[in-house]
């Protein structure tokens, strides 16, 4: 079920309803009610992923436990990778399966070898990166005595399966989300009032922008060759915005919902594109991934203690692993790669701008690599990827595609966070009031509603 289905649209006001006039009696009847809504809304693509999130969750309550009440290390050590043999066995064989199945075929090929392996008709269940890594985090936690396991159960399954961020997070801790689960949780106008705003904006970011970038987008990566250089920069700098504009939007949106039921989510972005290095564009950009792995792989492998190859052996590791969770394709890692090699320099050099001028040409020159990046990511192949970067420089400068209605929408976008990152006109908090206040929320659905493209077109996110 998307967040922009006229499916959701009657799922949400009934959920909301129900949850805060007929489920107030207890914790345990809250809880209850949120599992089978959040199982409705994610078997509603298909109800057979549901047996995946089920094992995942029942596996992970009993092994945590476990974990936990075993007495010798050597039992804590036994459950603790079979928790990560359950969670990442089932992650790897529906998402990477087939992938490493042809990239042998095709290593044998080339020494000469014609091997006759197939691939497999694999289903890739929705958001299974992002709620496979949140039941880890809570394993690892519990195994690294940081966390006590909950014995409730219910609240555990509420934990995994909270639709808001279900198929694409946030990635939330089980130590900042999982104790909201067993607290009672009241209607509040604040809540409410914060949650509707982000709701709003990122609805915005996802019909109006996103999803109107997506066709130009679709149209310059499959037209390369035959289009103009500028047309190309503009299909960079568009996808740049789309993937920003579809990811953010939907974490507004998830964080938003979870205000709405009483929860508080993590911030998953920080205006990642006035970022002036790739180190500060990374704690800005998809934060709970990020942190996600600088806690759980970069600092277990020794962090940036050790010697200058040492981290930057932890680095590429990272970045690459990092690159591969996004998708069982080549392009995926070699833009994790190519982010590694981005980073470097923020690893071992302490950036701090002198001059307003410095500050901007940093801010520039990060977007631009960032941009430079993203045409990996968006690219079929790593060839297409290359040939496209060629393009730009053996095509003509000229124009050829008409952009007038994506910058009308763009450039005001890009103007209105710049003055959000700089506590200006941050969207939580407009400092107006009340008439011009809600003479903007009411300019904002004015144009979501005359030019929002309401297609329901998926998240990018969700297929990873």
């Amino acid at each position: 079920m998307l967040f922009n289905s006229l499916e959701f649209y009657i799922f949400l006001p009934i959920v909301f309803l129900l949850y805060h006039t007929f489920f107030t009696k207890s914790i345990q009847s809250r809880n209850t009610f949120l599992i089978f809504a959040s199982y409705l809304f994610y078997g509603w693509w298909d109800w057979r992923f549901l047996i995946l999130i089920l094992i995942s969750s029942v596996s992970d309550y009993i092994l945590g436990l476990r974990i936990f009440t075993s007495v010798s290390k050597a039992k804590k050590k036994y459950y603790f990778i079979l928790s990560l043999l359950i969670n990442l066995g089932i992650l790897g064989f529906f998402k990477y399966y087939n992938f490493f199945i042809q990239s042998f075929s095709e290593l044998l090929e080339v020494v000469g070898l014609n091997p006759n392996i197939h691939t497999l008709s694999i289903i890739l269940p929705v958001g299974i990166s992002f709620y496979t890594f949140q039941t880890l985090s809570y394993s690892i936690d519990i195994y690294r005595g940081r966390m006590k396991p909950t014995k409730d159960f219910l609240s555990f399954l509420a934990f995994v399966s909270f639709f808001p961020q279900l198929v694409a997070g946030p990635i939330e801790r089980a130590s900042n989300l999982l104790p909201q689960f067993h607290k009672i949780r009241k209607f509040s106008y604040e809540y409410g009032r914060v949650g509707m705003k982000l709701i709003l904006w990122g609805f915005f970011k996802k019909v109006c922008i996103a999803d109107n970038l997506s066709g130009q987008v679709d149209i310059i990566f499959q037209s390369y060759e035959s289009l103009g250089a500028l047309d190309l920069m503009i299909g960079a700098l568009f996808f740049a915005f789309q993937i920003y504009c579809d990811f953010s939007g939907y974490s507004d949106m998830a964080i938003g919902l979870g205000k709405l039921f009483g929860f508080d989510l993590m911030t998953n972005f920080k205006y990642p594109y006035f970022s002036e290095n790739i180190g500060e564009f990374w704690r800005r950009w998809h934060i709970s991934l990020s942190s996600w792995f600088r806690d759980y792989v970069f600092i277990p492998l020794g962090g940036s203690i050790g010697t200058k190859l040492f981290r930057i052996r932890n680095l590429i590791i990272v970045f690459t692993v990092s690159g591969l969770w996004h998708g069982a394709n080549w392009t995926f890692i070699f833009w994790g790669f190519l982010n590694s090699i981005y980073y470097l320099p923020s690893l071992f050099i302490r950036f701090q701008s002198e001059s307003k001028i410095r500050r901007y040409v940093s801010i520039c020159a990060t977007f631009f690599f960032t941009c430079l990046a993203w045409i990996f990511f968006r690219s079929p192949t790593i060839s297409d990827a290359f040939q496209y970067i060629v393009h730009v420089f053996e095509n003509q400068l000229i124009l050829t595609g008409s952009y007038q209605f994506e910058f009308t929408l763009l450039l005001p976008f890009i103007l209105f966070e710049w003055l959000g990152k700089k506590q200006i006109v941050p969207i939580m908090n407009l400092k107006l009031p009340f008439i011009w206040r809600y003479s903007t929320y009411l300019l904002l659905i004015f144009i979501i509603i005359f030019f929002g493209a309401f297609n329901e077109q998926s998240f990018i996110y969700f297929q990873f």
